[in-house]
């Protein structure tokens, strides 16, 4: 009998926890019998009762595990390494606020049977915020274009993944792993499967404009190149004007020299312009810094406090 593994990432999600976990269970016992199962909690160090409903949602079912992290490890490392746990034969990771549909399930797996290796969800609607998913949009459109390697629009993650690449994800030991250009990068051929993002059931988002922007620039650093290449481009660009500017002054000054003062005006303008510039770029470039720092660092992806239902 194959094993269907279920990954869901917690981080304060008291309100949540134990309706995924029926809604998963349910899901899995009537329109995929079967099928074994396992349903493995990850808990990137909540505050709230998370950890009490998942230890007592353990003791009552054998075939649900929990990782603990001793810290919040972010909102990549813990799903990552969540997947790499994973036992079964096809891992499907889902979100415990019940914006990717548990209804989706037995679709994912449909899909599989036919010999897919990555069966993927991707938003086509939203009922989140509609700045917020126009930004994403953008968003996506924009590193797509810039990025030499295939990027999938509106993917968050949500999907199925066959055991095969779940081990060559065990073997890229990325300590700053970004599961959605992994996907578009060294997966195999996949099938997509579209829906509509749902409002979240309960609780409040824990993203925010840094985690957001974390996301952005992890993704441009590990696949664009685009950033330094803007800083060369703009730096000859601004020289050559610059060197222009510079001759029109010397003519001006020649021509029409008792007559022509321009003052400091075009020093200042110079000096700011050209200061703004530096700062922007030396902006981007200690981002690809920190993002080759993390990767030279090797550190875990996450650090344990302990784990449940494991038989090890």
């Amino acid at each position: 009998m194959k094993k269907i593994s279920i990954m869901i990432p917690c981080y304060n999600e008291e309100e949540n926890a134990r309706p995924i976990y029926e809604a998963v269970k349910k899901e899995l016992t009537t329109s995929c019998s079967c099928y074994d199962f396992e349903i493995l909690f990850i808990d990137n160090c909540s505050t709230d009762r998370t950890r009490e409903i998942i230890e007592a949602i353990c003791q009552e079912d054998k075939r649900v595990k929990a990782i603990f992290n001793s810290k919040n490890f972010g909102q990549f490392n813990s799903p990552y390494y969540g997947i790499l746990n994973t036992s079964g034969d096809c891992t499907i990771p889902l979100c415990a606020d019940f914006q990717d549909p548990v209804e989706l399930i037995p679709r994912f797996i449909e899909e599989w049977e036919k010999g897919y290796k990555i069966v993927i969800g991707r938003k086509t609607k939203s009922k989140e915020n509609r700045i917020m998913y126009f930004l994403r949009g953008v968003y996506y459109k924009l590193i797509r274009k810039m990025s030499s390697v295939e990027q999938i629009e509106q993917f968050t993650g949500f999907g199925l993944y066959d055991k095969s690449f779940v081990d060559v994800l065990r073997n890229l030991h990325d300590p700053t792993p970004f599961i959605r250009g992994i996907v578009a990068e060294l997966g195999p051929a996949r099938k997509e499967i579209e829906y509509e993002q749902p409002a979240r059931r309960a609780g409040k988002t824990h993203n925010n404009f840094y985690s957001l922007y974390d996301a952005a620039m992890l993704s441009f650093t590990s696949y664009t190149k685009v950033g330094m290449r803007l800083a060369t481009f703009l730096g000859f660009l601004i020289s050559f004007c610059s060197f222009l500017a510079a001759l029109g002054f010397f003519v001006a000054k020649l021509k029409w020299w008792n007559r022509f003062d321009a003052g400091y005006v075009p020093i200042i303008i110079a000096v700011f312009f050209m200061g703004g510039v530096q700062l922007a770029f030396m902006g981007f470039l200690g981002e690809y810094i920190m993002a080759m720092n993390s990767r030279i660092m090797n550190r875990p992806l996450v650090v344990e406090e302990r784990r449940i239902n494991f038989d090890e």
